[in-house]
Parts: structure tokens; C-alpha cells; sequence
């Protein structure tokens, strides 16, 4: 089949969650459709791009580029307007006359969405199958979000756009041909949008085990390791909760402890913490993780707000890791509190659960085998991915 692949980000380094997802499906579907991606790059990304050929039938950019002026007018437009201000910031007349030119030069059989972002162009492929690839229930994740803040105009943009996205995401459910959500929780939230019944399909985040190994750590490993981009909303506020609520429990007991956050693009007061003196270490982007991941004594997501599911923790899964998070955390991965990782949501059962892997070396290297075995035999995209075949085998039908 002829695939149009609609992406925001360019899936390749797979440094993120979105880019891991979105990378092993251009892999999974390439292996059986002629695939031509059209995405959103930031900068000069040729050699990533040279990369992603290798898959691809052809790569087509647009390049992305944002401000406060852009998105503020983004705001004006939504607010005159009525839609999610998400969705009226990614609108692009650049990527909107990228895509007519393409469907107008290949008569492709679908047209899929990666993310929501992306089915507002995926819609103007006439002829194709449109197909809606959620990578999360986003107006679920910023009800959460608002739900995390106190009064003021932060959390009422969040109040208003995630029931503006509530209803964008629902027409968009109700009227593409396939809809493809990563957790049974986040196609019930779908469902809910949509206000419908539907078939949905539920095809999890997938990792490559090939690639992803597990991680010899160091016999002295005793950091806490938290990754994720640290622009992300729900990341900040994961990491200053556990800094606020946890920390200070756990150097009761450690005061020696050390704290590394990795990820790119963090907040001048985390990035200040650095000079405390309280074994706090704020890296920035890292390209190499390894040496952070060699010292993890513990790998934690202490997530308050999400919905989908967190590619770090199967990530960390594949590498052997023992982890400590939230429920909400590990929200739609089918791992067992005690046997693949540890689960805590109040601050003193976090701290606890981050102290007993620190102090008890078997057991982290307990759930860390467990949890690799999870990744091989159910997260690695080879075999996660099989459903979605049957997903374009329909499509396909429907087509002729």
C-alpha cells in the first residue's frame, strides 16, 4: 500500500517518547508498504533525514519554527475561532500546501496522523483512507495537567483548551476510517470523546530490543535517574514534586545521595538547583546516556499528570533498570508492582520505594531481569506491533 506518514516531530534520533513510538512503526510498516513521510523539522536535521530513507520511500520537511509572537497569535486565533490552541499553532500553510502537492503527484491509500496534531492535514488527502494514530487521549492529559496547578491563567488556558480538545478529538475519532490508541485507558477516553461507539484499536508503544540492551551498571550505582524532556509540562512537575515532597525524606536517611535529571531544556530554577549543594545534578540535553545510566541506582517517574504511555519506562524496561513510579506513571504497560518495578503515589511511599532498591541490591536486580523479559516478550516492536496489520488489511479492503 501507499502510505502517507504525517509526523510533527522528525522520528529519528528515537531521543523521545514520540520518536521511539513513531521510528519503530516506520520500520514495522516498511517492511510490507511503500511509506513517504512528510514532517515538521526544527533546523538543519539532513542527516536524520538521510537516515530515515533507508525505511522510506521519500522524506519530505517543513520546517517548524516558534516564538511567544507565534503562539500568541495562535491564542488569538483560537480564541476567536473556538479551536484548541494546540491545534491552531501546528497549522501551517507550508505543511498544507506540502500535502496537496503529494496526494495531487500519488494516489496513496491512507493517510496516517501521527498524534492529533497531524489529522488536520492527514484530512486533506482525498481518496485515502484516513487514520488517526493517538499517541495519547490529549484532552485527558491536560485535564490531569490543570488539575496539578493553582488558580490563574495558566491553568485557565489549560481548563479551556482541554475541553476544546475533548471535542476536536472526538470529531476526529468519529469520522476517520481507523483510530489507533497505545493503552485500553486511553481508548476509553477516546471513546468518551467521541460520544459514539467505534471500533478502536489498541497497539501499544513499542521498543527494539535489538537496539535497546540492558544496561551494565557500575557495582557502586547509587544515583537516582530521572530522563525526559524537560520542556514537557508533566515533566516539570514530576521532577519538582519529587523534589519538593520526596527528596528531602530520602537524604534524611542518604544525605550523600545524588539526583541527576537528564533531558533538554530545563527550567531556570531546576537548572539552579545545581549550585544548592544538595546532589542535585541538572544536565541539559545528553546525547550519550550511558554513564547516567551506568550509576542508576534507581530509575524514577514520579508523573502526576499523562495519559498514553511512558516510553522511558519501557525504555528502562529493555535496559534492565529497576524503576520506581507513579501509577499514573505506568499508566497502559502491564507491569506488576514488586515484580517488574515499584509503584508509589504519596510522598512517603516513594521515598520508601526509591530507599529499598538503593539499599537492596538484589532486588533491584530482580525486577530489573523481570522487566527486560517483559520488554522482549511483549514491547518489542516486532511483535507489538503484529495487530496493525490486520488494522491496514481492513483499510485495504475498504479502499477497493
Amino acid at each position: 500500500m501507499q502510505i502517507l506518514l504525517l509526523t510533527q516531530v522528525l522520528p529519528y534520533p528515537p531521543d523521545s517518547g514520540p520518536k521511539v513510538k513513531t521510528y519503530n512503526l516506520i520500520k514495522y510498516l516498511a517492511r510490507h508498504h511503500s511509506v513517504t513521510l512528510a514532517s515538521f523539522v526544527r533546523g538543519d536535521q539532513s542527516a536524520e533525514v538521510a537516515h530515515l530513507r533507508r525505511y522510506c520511500r521519500a522524506v519530505h520537511t517543513v520546517p517548524m519554527e516558534r516564538g511567544l509572537r507565534r503562539d500568541g497569535w495562535a491564542m488569538v486565533r483560537s480564541l476567536l475561532t473556538g479551536q484548541p490552541w494546540m491545534m491552531v499553532r501546528d497549522d501551517r500553510r507550508a505543511m498544507r500546501r506540502l500535502v496537496d502537492r503529494l496526494a495531487a503527484q500519488t494516489p496513496f491509500d491512507v493517510a496516517h496522523a501521527d498524534q492529533l496534531n497531524m489529522a488536520q492535514y492527514a484530512a486533506r488527502v482525498v481518496g485515502a483512507r484516513h487514520l488517526l494514530d493517538a499517541h495519547n487521549a490529549l484532552w485527558r492529559l491536560y485535564r490531569r495537567l490543570a488539575a496539578t496547578m493553582g488558580p490563574g491563567p495558566k491553568k485557565w488556558l489549560l481548563e479551556r483548551d482541554w475541553r476544546l480538545l475533548k471535542g476536536y478529538e472526538g470529531r476526529i475519532v468519529r469520522h476517520f476510517d481507523a483510530v489507533l490508541a497505545v493503552t485500553e485507558e486511553d481508548r476509553r477516553d477516546l471513546l468518551e470523546a467521541a460520544g459514539t461507539p467505534r471500533e478502536i484499536a489498541v497497539i501499544p508503544i513499542a521498543v527494539d530490543t535489538d537496539e535497546v540492551r540492558p544496561v551494565v551498571r557500575r557495582p557502586d550505582a547509587d544515583h537516582i535517574l530521572h530522563v525526559g524532556t524537560m520542556y514537557w509540562p508533566p515533566n516539570i512537575d514530576a521532577v519538582r514534586w519529587f523534589l519538593r515532597e520526596v527528596y528531602p525524606l530520602i537524604r534524611r536517611r542518604r544525605p550523600d545521595v545524588r539526583f541527576d535529571v537528564v533531558g533538554s531544556r530545563p527550567p531556570a530554577d531546576l537548572q539552579a538547583l545545581n549550585e544548592e549543594g544538595i546532589g542535585v545534578h541538572v544536565t541539559g540535553y545528553v546525547a550519550d546516556l550511558t554513564p547516567y545510566l551506568e550509576q542508576a541506582g534507581v530509575f524514577i517517574v514520579p508523573l502526576r499528570a499523562g495519559s498514553g504511555m511512558r516510553v522511558k519506562i519501557l525504555n528502562a524496561l529493555a535496559q534492565g533498570l529497576p524503576i520506581v513510579s507513579t501509577t499514573v506513571g505506568a499508566e497502559g504497560i502491564a507491569v506488576t508492582d514488586g515484580e517488574h518495578l515499584l509503584l508509589a503515589d504519596e510522598p512517603a511511599d516513594f521515598a520508601e520505594a526509591v530507599l529499598r532498591l538503593l539499599e537492596d541490591p538484589a532486588l533491584a536486580a530482580r525486577l530489573g531481569a523481570n522487566g527486560r523479559r517483559l520488554a522482549e516478550e511483549v514491547y518489542d516492536y516486532r511483535v507489538a506491533y503484529r495487530p496493525l496489520d490486520q488494522v491496514y488489511r481492513q483499510l485495504s479492503g475498504e479502499h477497493r
